[in-house]
């Protein structure tokens, strides 16, 4: 069941501050990432993936995560991870079928949200992905707080 905009907030609220937390002195952006796919997947029970798309060499490279198996690897521009990591700006998909090129990793998936994860110079360094098996699962709620929560990464 998708939360209300209400019962979002207030998960995402605690999410933050458990995340914020957790990266207080901890400069390595792997553990970091670990931990905020964690936090953030047991706050949101409508996703069935979690986790990160890391800029490694000239892809992105899957992990740290929670959930099913997703791809590999995903090339620049391609399918929604890769879209938010040539744009730089976050992608939210209530309908993954409807989006141009987009990969199934999970055929399961029906919606779709990636914030652009970047460094103090405002490099994009990963993505951060969460999948739902329901359509429409995220809204501007969402892309508000998750783009707040990972504005403080830097």
């Amino acid at each position: 069941m998708i939360p209300d905009a209400e019962e979002k907030r207030a998960r995402y609220a605690t999410a933050r501050k458990r995340v914020h937390a957790l990266w207080s002195g901890e400069p390595d952006s792997i553990a970091r990432m670990a931990g905020a796919a964690c936090i953030l997947h047991e706050a949101m029970p409508h996703a069935f993936w979690t986790g990160f798309y890391r800029v490694v060499g000239g892809g992105l490279v899957i992990g740290p995560y929670q959930g099913t198996p997703g791809c590999s690897r995903i090339a620049w521009g391609k399918g929604v991870c890769g879209t938010a990591w040539a744009s730089g700006e976050t992608q939210v998909v209530p309908d993954v079928h409807a989006f141009p090129g987009h990969i199934a990793c999970d055929s399961r998936a029906e919606s779709e949200i990636v914030v652009p994860v970047k460094d103090a110079r405002g490099n994009v360094i990963a993505v951060f992905d969460v999948d739902s098996m329901e359509k429409a699962a995220f809204d501007a709620v969402d892309r508000e707080e998750l783009e707040r929560i990972f504005s403080a990464w830097a």
